[in-house]
């Protein structure tokens, strides 16, 4: 498994690689004017290499492809060029490496999208925040990030939190599946834990039976959990970040008998990975299938097109829109561009849902729907 610190990579749209020294912890960061000439540069925090490369593949895909879109546009004074930096989500340095990814990026970045994972977030804060730099993610979702008040003004996502998650993945469960059996397992990670205790206390309400049982993301064999499973449970939920991990717990309760009973994911593991075992759930996101940019998407990308990439995207519309105003008089500062990235106003979003956000950072009106894997390994909506 490659642990590369920060790893920069350079967006088609640019032939630099921006090299500068990481964000500086003073206050003239915030305020510290940068000409805005023929490029201007934005960061994306994402998992490049280790356990959710396939994820981060997906996310920098949409953002490339957003970065070229906006690059060809006239009208666009200033062309968007990317610092990238590898969080390597799930490794086994933990945040660290996100950290590194942080403290990595150019003093000429002007905002960033990501990081992916909630703990990422967490762990990166203090580095984005006194750099002063606006950050926005496609797929954090644990709902203290905006709740908490540690990273107002500074933090903001293109995803619904996991109070929102949790509600659709437990009405589901209870509602439409009428189950009445559930095992939840969590992975022992703030988004993980965070999603699981929303929807064991929803599902409890309601008069479910819930187990609960965690496991570390670095557990490859799952033997002796899912030994603790009871035969008759109806239902297992892992709300999990690493597909591959997914895929094999569920190829180990095969084998182990217990193939029956359903398997449930969160956003996290809607992936091919997890979809190749056919039959399971996954929650996700909206993202609009006739929208004229998911058509072209799928048309550059061979006809296929997943969806979890889609709020990075956006995120990336989000961080690039806003340099752009703040650019209107050909210098800003990360101070400026944060307070582009609250005043977002998108329309027909690639969501199928207009863009803006609350006084948290929280995207208003988004919420999840459930998805389910069909024999072929394609997820397909259910609810």
């Amino acid at each position: 498994m490659l642990a590369l610190a920060a790893l920069a990579i350079v967006d088609a749209a640019s032939a630099k690689v921006d090299r500068a020294a990481g964000p500086s912890a003073t206050a003239s960061a915030d305020t510290q004017l940068i000409s805005c000439g023929k490029t201007v540069t934005m960061g994306m925090l994402a998992p490049i290499t280790g356990p959710a490369a396939s994820l981060g593949k997906l996310q920098t895909d949409w953002a490339k492809f957003y970065i070229a879109a906006h690059n060809k546009v006239k009208k666009n004074k200033h062309k968007l060029r990317v610092q990238y930096g590898d969080t390597v989500l799930g490794g086994p340095g933990g945040t660290a490496e996100a950290v590194k990814a942080a403290q990595s990026l150019g003093s000429n970045v002007l905002g960033t999208v990501g990081p992916a994972g909630s703990n990422e977030v967490r762990a990166t804060t203090a580095t984005l925040k006194n750099a002063g730099l606006g950050f926005v993610s496609g797929s954090a979702t644990n709902t203290e990030l905006t709740t908490d008040g540690t990273r107002t003004g500074f933090f903001f996502r293109t995803v619904p939190p996991d109070a929102a998650q949790g509600t659709s993945v437990a009405n589901f469960i209870n509602k439409k599946l009428k189950f009445k059996r559930v095992y939840i397992i969590d992975d022992q990670e703030a988004y993980s834990t965070g999603l699981a205790d929303t929807v064991q206390q929803k599902l409890r309400a309601a008069g479910v039976t819930v187990q609960r049982d965690g496991v570390s993301q670095q557990q490859s064999d799952f033997s002796s959990l899912i030994a603790k499973i009871p035969r008759d449970t109806q239902l297992v939920y892992i709300p999990w970040q690493l597909p591959p991990k997914g895929k094999a717990f569920g190829e180990q309760m095969r084998s182990a008998g217990k193939g029956s009973i359903i398997l449930m994911g969160s956003d996290g593991l809607f992936d091919d990975a997890f979809a190749s075992l056919g039959g399971v759930y996954a929650s996700s996101f909206p993202t609009s299938g006739t929208h004229p940019v998911v058509k072209a998407f799928k048309k550059a990308h061979g006809g296929e097109a997943e969806f979890f990439g889609a709020p990075s995207y956006v995120a990336a519309q989000v961080i690039g829109g806003a340099i752009d105003r703040a650019c209107k008089n050909g210098k800003a500062s990360r101070a400026e561009v944060r307070a582009q990235i609250r005043k977002t106003s998108l329309k027909k979003t690639v969501l199928g849902l207009n863009v803006s956000f609350n006084g948290q950072g929280d995207i208003k009106g988004g919420q999840f729907g459930i998805w389910k894997a069909n024999s072929s390994g394609s997820f397909l909506p259910v609810g």
